[in-house]
């Protein structure tokens, strides 16, 4: 952190390697490691309330009403830290800001596990919501400033491994403490989630500012040495240096009334088919109802003819694993295949297998019906759940990065709380199949969506993203 314009050393040494010889950079990826994983916690909290759900209602009394909006609200309250994080992230640092997202998902985590009443356990959701609303927005935008162009698709693809990571553990979570007595299984599972936040945040310490924010403060030495550190040679840190540079001083003239009037009251042409882009994805990402499986799987396999909590639960961690594992693969084809394709893929799959989960549901096959629910968190996990927040990042012009980054993750967070808040409502009136039916429409027209809109940015460095968007 940096006090009094001096900033506290990076305690991670990086590796020696002899001039103009070009290799992967393990010290950026290494960063970008310890920047995603704070949103272990994210995925963590989110989805913990997929099994908790069960014993929080037996426990406290709760009504189908008072679950589906304990369960989905940490998305709406999430909207103040969110739109706050992009002011965050230019005042404190993107490092300064992810060690209080920590400070906030510990917090959270007790307050959980302590409540003993309704309005409590809301209460506790919002203090959670502020750490999870700067994580999600802040660590996608350090590790795109972070990354070399070689390496950035699999290094921005970490978050959403990691978020998956935490979605695991959740299911694991339930899964292991579901025999303990009911009042004090749920709270367990929630206080698991207190201490890995101070691990985090001393790691966080530990990484470089991002160059791109220590130039926009003026200190261009410190920019330099930690893009050295961070370029696959020594030639492309000085270019890097100058494209930010260049890129700052650009925006630093034709700022005017400020970012959000650049973004929303008077866009370029090129900034307008930007936010289209960033915030089509970011709404069709959520609006296919993946939280709705990550949320309410449990009940959707009861729905299918499974009784004990055992075999849902363990449904569940299934789930759970082969979300992670898939993340993996998109992990490593996002810079060989790149985003359009992947994500043009994904779409197709989660159409397909959205459809199958609804045939499952009328047959009440409840086999059929895990396979189908495996399959599309697979086609999910592929494209649409880690190049999303990777393509929005990298679009984004560096004066625009991090409130942009904000304005996207906001529309996110509020189509995903819509979904989650009103499934079990939804699925009331339409019926679990017509939901799912429902939901494989929206892929079919996220596909459409795509395939027109999105051009490929796979290879690019960050500051030419305007001459892509100009074509």
């Amino acid at each position: 952190m940096a006090h009094g314009g001096v900033t506290a050393a990076p305690l991670l040494p990086s590796a020696a390697v002899a001039p103009g010889t070009p290799r992967r950079n393990r010290f950026a990826f290494l960063c970008a490691t310890l920047a995603s994983m704070t949103t272990i916690l994210m995925g963590y909290n989110l989805a913990l309330m997929s099994g908790a759900q069960l014993f929080i209602r037996e426990d406290l009394g709760l009504s189908d009403a008072q679950v589906e909006v304990l369960t989905g609200s940490m998305n709406l309250f999430m909207l103040a830290s969110v739109l706050a994080a992009g002011w965050a992230a230019d005042l404190l640092g993107r490092r300064g800001t992810l060690v209080l997202a920590n400070a906030f998902l510990m917090a959270g985590a007790l307050a959980m596990s302590a409540g003993g009443s309704y309005a409590a356990l809301m209460a506790a959701r919002f203090v959670t919501s502020v750490g999870v609303g700067f994580a999600r927005v802040v660590a996608p935008v350090y590790n795109a400033e972070i990354s070399p162009a070689s390496t950035r698709g699999v290094l921005s693809s970490l978050l959403d491994m990691f978020v998956n990571v935490g979605i695991l553990l959740s299911y694991v979570s339930n899964y292991v403490f579901a025999g303990l007595p009911v009042h004090l299984g749920w709270r367990v599972m929630f206080a698991a989630g207190a201490l890995p936040p101070v691990f985090l945040a001393a790691g966080v310490l530990a990484m470089p500012e991002s160059p791109r924010w220590l130039v926009m403060r003026g200190r261009h030495g410190e920019a330099h040495a930690v893009l050295s550190r961070t370029s696959d040679t020594p030639a492309e840190a000085d270019l890097r240096l100058e494209e930010i540079k260049q890129a700052v001083s650009a925006s630093q003239a034709c700022r005017g009334g400020g970012v959000w009037k650049e973004m929303l009251v008077r866009p370029t042409k090129n900034v307008r088919r930007i936010l289209v882009c960033v915030v089509g994805l970011q709404f069709f990402q959520q609006a296919s109802g993946i939280d709705a499986v990550v949320l309410y799987s449990p009940l959707v396999f009861r729905k299918a003819g499974m009784s004990s909590n055992g075999a849902v639960l363990g449904a569940t961690v299934a789930v759970g694993v082969v979300k992670t594992c898939f993340i993996l693969v998109a992990t490593f084809l996002s810079d060989r295949v790149g985003r359009r394709p992947l994500l043009l893929a994904s779409a197709a799959g989660v159409a397909a297998t959205l459809a199958s989960v609804a045939i499952t549901l009328c047959a009440t096959s409840a086999a059929a019906c895990v396979a189908s629910v495996l399959a599309f968190v697979a086609a999910f996990s592929v494209g649409f759940g880690p190049v999303v927040p990777t393509y929005s990042s990298e679009v984004m012009p560096l004066r625009l990065r991090a409130q942009g980054t904000s304005l996207a993750t906001a529309v996110n967070r509020v189509t995903c709380g819509a979904v989650t808040m009103t499934f079990i409502s939804l699925a009331g009136w339409i019926t679990m199949p017509g939901c799912f039916f429902l939901y494989a429409g929206v892929a079919a027209a996220a596909w459409a969506f795509v395939y027109a809109r999105l051009p490929e940015t796979s290879g690019r460095s960050l500051e030419d993203m305007d001459v892509l968007f100009s074509k």
